[in-house]
């Protein structure tokens, strides 16, 4: 039976995290051995990834514990060069499960694949004609893949738009809506845009050009919500006795009132955005898919209402506790490109226990709420340097040279005097020789 919870897991010698995180999860080690660096991806198998391949570039892998998303227990791997970041997230899916976890629910694998006409005499006519063979043009992209209307995806549905304010003057766009089911999706759509091309062209008498999919898979949505009781809001600051601890309502309605801020202020919304993506990337990548082509979409989907603001919203329900729900395009999948490709990936897979793409997604915006709350929390009350700078100092006192127990004695003295910087770390090492 998988649990979230690894009470101490962050104190463990790393070998020995390896083998809870196996017994939390029910799998053997074997089965979860290519997370060790060691039995990754090796340079063989990047040079049939990519082009002129000379190594492999490797990022910490770490785990997301506490996560329950719609009533399951989700170990989360997340790849991420930032400290704070996995410890953040865990401690709020923590505060979560004394409210159920995380809820969530996600749209059809729907992605939009884009045609791009030129040379239209007549746009309206030729949207007319395209709409009267709608069924004929589905059918058609409907062969492009037989396995995957074997598995219930195909062509859905088209739509076609006039574009008419652009610099090349008016054009049409036609829009095909194809289910890719646990895949991302890019390659069956794309080929499935070029197969309709000639009969495009056909009906409308233009010239078709582009033939892509977009990444604002504003179909393809996946939304979770959380309620954090107020009870488990309220905090004594760490290290810092002689002050007032932080009431339930003095961290909600601060939390709220960070959110009020990204949600008003694009300059704030930008950063506010990047926090919920430092979660969301995190699994993306860990997981072998696409994470530039779901932060185009996160950042297109922030401005559909012609302004730019916060993906997340915050409130509160009539009992006073914290409200959170983010939704967004997650076009991720579980079969195909890197995910059955990259060693790593497949492990990540199967620790996550997903089955579906959709589950995925709904794992992925549970962290990336998560995320969003623990950097909406530190901004509210202690600041956000706090608690990130003691994760940082370590990273720093690494680049000045220390090593061992030098590590934690210079990062602990450097954090004391709130003066994290490489310069100082050279100098307190100097001082212990």
């Amino acid at each position: 039976m998988t649990t979230a919870r690894i009470p101490g897991f962050y104190n463990l010698p790393l070998d020995e995290r390896l083998e809870q995180l196996a017994k939390a999860a029910g799998l053997s080690l074997d089965e979860l051995s290519a997370l060790k660096s060691s039995n990754g991806l090796m340079d063989e198998q990047a040079d049939h990834m990519i082009e002129n391949v000379v190594g492999t570039f490797s990022l910490p892998l770490g785990i997301g514990l506490n996560f329950i998303v719609n009533g399951r227990e989700v170990l989360v791997p997340m790849a991420i060069e930032e400290p704070s970041v996995v410890a953040g997230a865990s401690f709020m899916a923590k505060l979560a499960r004394a409210g159920g976890g995380f809820t969530v629910t996600t749209s059809a694998p729907e992605m939009i694949g884009q045609i791009q006409v030129l040379g239209v005499k007549d746009l309206i006519t030729a949207s007319m004609k395209l709409y009267e063979h709608k069924a004929e043009l589905l059918a058609e992209a409907d062969q492009v893949d037989p396995l995957l209307n074997k598995f219930g995806g195909g062509a859905r549905d088209l739509e076609v738009r006039i574009i008419e304010d652009s610099p090349i003057g008016a054009f049409l766009v036609v829009h095909l809506i194809y289910d890719v089911r646990d895949a991302m999706g890019a390659n069956a759509v794309n080929t499935a845009c070029e197969k309709l091309a000639p009969h495009l062209e056909e009906i409308t008498g233009g010239h078709v050009h582009l033939k892509i999919l977009s990444n604002l898979a504003d179909k393809r949505l996946a939304k979770a919500a959380c309620t954090i009781q107020l009870k488990e809001l309220g905090f004594q600051p760490e290290g810092q006795d002689n002050l007032s601890p932080y009431t339930g309502e003095q961290v909600r309605d601060g939390i709220i009132a960070a959110w009020a801020f990204a949600a008003a202020d694009p300059y704030r919304a930008a950063t506010h955005n990047k926090g919920i993506m430092n979660g969301v990337d995190a699994v993306v990548i860990a997981t072998g898919n696409d994470w530039r082509a779901i932060e185009a979409g996160a950042h297109a989907y922030a401005a559909r209402e012609g302004r730019y603001t916060s993906l997340s919203k915050w409130g509160k329900d009539e009992d006073g506790n914290l409200t959170g729900e983010l939704e967004m395009p997650m076009a991720v999948g579980i079969v195909g490109g890197a995910t059955k490709v990259h060693p790593t990936a497949k492990a990540a897979l199967k620790l996550m226990g997903v089955r579906t793409a959709a589950e995925l997604a709904g794992v992925i915006v549970s962290v990336g709420l998560a995320q969003n709350l623990a950097a909406l929390r530190a901004l509210a009350t202690e600041g956000i340097q706090r608690g990130h700078m003691s994760l940082h100092a370590r990273q720093v006192a690494i680049a000045a040279g220390a090593v061992g127990k030098q590590i934690e004695m210079v990062a602990a003295q450097m954090v004391a005097e709130k003066t994290v910087r490489i310069d100082r770390a050279e100098e307190i090492l100097k001082k212990t020789k």
